[in-house]
């Protein structure tokens, strides 16, 4: 379905994605993994045309998105839905509203059908009765759960989600890796999940592909990246900070000079 070629993106001098090649099937879950700031959410971006690449294609079903504008973009969007990372919800809008503006901006139906929509969509997510609530009156993990309802109401084939499980409990990420599972296959949706959550990736992932130095160094089923030879994708799968991957790493040297000392106690009148 999503065919990514060469794809290439500088902010300033600095080069965030050097000519990404991926291809996505219809109706998989691919989970994109990578450090933080590796550009992960940044190739998201280009999937739904809110960035355009210095070089490089990103075709969904055949269609090259890069090049579109106005009315024919819009014409794409229509069949994806994203997920953000903070769930991006409007704060002035009920849950309701939250939910159904795509289809009030976009569909051509009626209120009441419109209703019955966000209804279903909230109920396929866990969250029925809470229409008339604000997002300011929602718990973190039932804010990204009324993102993806609204990610899902306009019925897309293509759904996106940044960093899903970010921010919000062990127990609640793990509700939304059921979701994601769950809407796979009811829906039959095509998935591109970006994440650094391990446990997440493995739990939702159809394959797994790793992003570093701006490029897909690694593609496989979730077993094949466990099993992978690539130093750089053992070390940041197990999570360990001795590697190949050394940046940001505190000098050793130093470590083992300091020591921690007690402040010293000032009593009343002492100088």
């Amino acid at each position: 379905m999503i065919e990514i070629r060469d794809l290439t993106k500088t902010f300033e001098e600095h080069l965030v994605l050097n000519g990404v090649n991926l291809t996505i099937n219809k109706g998989e879950t691919m989970v994109i993994i990578g450090r933080s700031g590796c550009g992960k959410s940044v190739l998201l971006k280009h999937l739904i045309g809110l960035m355009k690449p210095d070089r490089g294609e990103v075709r969904i079903d055949g269609l090259d998105v890069t090049g579109l504008s106005g009315a024919e973009l819009d014409a794409v969007r229509l069949k994806m839905g994203m997920l953000f990372q903070g769930a991006a919800l409007f704060d002035s809008m009920t849950v309701e509203d939250n939910v159904g503006f795509a289809l009030r901006e976009h569909a051509r139906m009626e209120q009441p059908a419109i209703a019955q929509r966000v209804t279903e969509c909230l109920s396929l997510v866990g969250l029925s009765g809470v229409g008339d609530l604000r997002p300011s009156e929602l718990s973190g993990g039932m804010r990204k759960r009324v993102g993806l309802a609204r990610a899902i109401a306009n019925n897309p084939e293509l759904i996106l989600y940044d960093e899903p499980t970010t921010g919000i409990d062990p127990i609640m990420g793990d509700i939304i890796n059921d979701l994601i599972i769950a809407l796979r296959d009811r829906l039959k949706m095509t998935s591109v999940v970006v994440t650094h959550d391990m446990r997440s990736a493995y739990k939702v992932a159809d394959r797994m592909a790793m992003l570093y130095n701006g490029t897909i160094i690694e593609v496989g089923t979730p077993e094949q990246i466990r099993q992978s030879s690539n130093p750089v994708v053992q070390q940041f799968i197990k999570g360990e900070a001795a590697g190949p991957i050394q940046e940001g790493m505190p000098d050793r040297r130093i470590l083992s000079q300091w020591r921690w000392r007690p402040k010293p106690t000032i009593t009343r009148g002492s100088a």
